[in-house]
């Protein structure tokens, strides 16, 4: 397997799951999009493109930093465009950027919906839209969402309903996708974790490391990503996958190296996975 001079337009990364799905293809010499606001440092959260685009290339591949609100779709066609001509083409589309507020309907602040609709659902139509054009010329081209299994216990509705309606649209239209862009043999697929990721997101919004004891690190997500990717003739689509059973399909059976703290406890499910 290998990535060597596909180009993937990754968006929201300049941090977390986005900047490790960035690195682990720059080792083999993938041309990376890294697509996201943080064009400077923030002080809780750290990394930019810039600083994504450095390691990328450290890492052997080739960069370009492209600021970029996905909410924007005028600004997401420039961008599209922008990354298609520099690098000759697009390979693959991780729709990573999410917005998460884990709170009912009571109490939300209609913005704060409006914010993650936003960027979780209509920012993969998007951007899937406007990177249909270069997917169609591609020799094997993808798209992957970072969202969850359908998973319709009330239990995922009861206490943050409005995340989880904003997150499995982003799943619905993955599964509308797969099927609509099958006539030009484009991948689409969701990939979740099965536990907890520790990532600065998460920090911020829990407010604390705590839980990153029992949690794993964003690489486990990079190798699923990576093993998608690598798939063709579009064996993997229209698939709701899970970091570690996609793994575990391809034969890997060892999981203790992606834990964040090889001293925690027992792992922490992750949203909507039972």
């Amino acid at each position: 397997m290998s990535l060597n001079n596909k180009t993937l337009f990754i968006t929201g990364a300049s941090r977390g799951i986005g900047r490790e799905i960035a690195l682990r293809a720059a080792r083999d010499g993938a041309n990376i999009v890294i697509a996201a606001k943080s064009a400077e440092a923030h002080a809780k959260l750290p990394g930019t493109i810039h600083s994504v685009a450095e390691e990328v290339i450290a890492a052997g591949g080739q960069a370009l930093a492209l600021q970029l609100d996905v909410r924007d779709e005028n600004a997401v066609a420039v961008a599209m465009a922008k990354a298609a001509e520099h690098f000759g083409g697009i390979d693959a589309l991780i729709n990573n950027a999410g917005a998460i507020k884990l709170m009912g309907v009571e109490h939300l602040p209609a913005k704060r919906f409006d914010l993650m609709y936003q960027i979780n659902t209509r920012a993969v139509m998007v951007c899937s839209q406007a990177a249909l054009p270069y997917l169609k010329k591609s020799s094997n081209g993808h798209i992957i969402n970072l969202s969850p299994p359908l998973n319709l216990d009330e239990k995922w509705f009861a206490q943050h309903g409005p995340y989880t309606v904003t997150k499995y649209g982003m799943s619905m239209l993955t599964l509308g996708m797969s099927a609509e862009f099958k006539k030009y043999a484009i991948s689409v697929n969701s990939l979740w974790p099965k536990t907890m990721i520790a990532t600065a997101a998460i920090e911020f919004e829990l407010g604390s490391r705590d839980a990153f004891k029992r949690a794993r690190s964003p690489l486990i997500m990079a190798d699923a990503a990576y093993t998608i990717l690598n798939s063709k003739q579009r064996s993997i689509s229209g698939r709701l996958l899970i970091d570690e059973e996609i793994l575990r399909e391809h034969g890997q059976t060892e999981f203790e190296h992606y834990r964040f703290d090889p001293e925690g406890g027992d792992l922490i499910p992750d949203l909507f996975v039972d």
